[in-house]
């Protein structure tokens, strides 16, 4: 448990067969984007860098300037490979 100077968060990158999970303390009033860059997760996962504009908070998209609340599980968002809508539709023409 945090103490009142701080707050205890998660920090999430996945992709296909792999998941990295960072637990770290950050000081309370720390944003999204301080969470990331604390949690060095860019290197573990061999980012060149990290698109701070695909971020969510619990599967909410939030802006990396978003201040985070204590046990938030901040989520770094992979693009898209093909549009939902059109994959269904490929599925279903077979």
């Amino acid at each position: 448990m945090a103490d009142t100077g701080t707050l205890h968060v998660s920090v999430v990158y996945a992709e296909p067969g792999r998941r990295i999970v960072r637990e770290l303390d950050v000081a309370a009033g720390a944003t999204v984007a301080d969470a990331i860059r604390s949690s060095a997760i860019a290197a573990t996962a061999g980012l060149a860098a990290i698109d701070l504009t695909r971020l969510g908070i619990f599967g909410k998209a939030v802006a990396a300037d978003a201040v985070l609340r204590e046990g938030d599980r901040v989520e770094i968002l992979r693009p898209l490979k093909i549009d939902p809508k059109e994959a269904r539709r490929r599925r279903a023409t077979g």
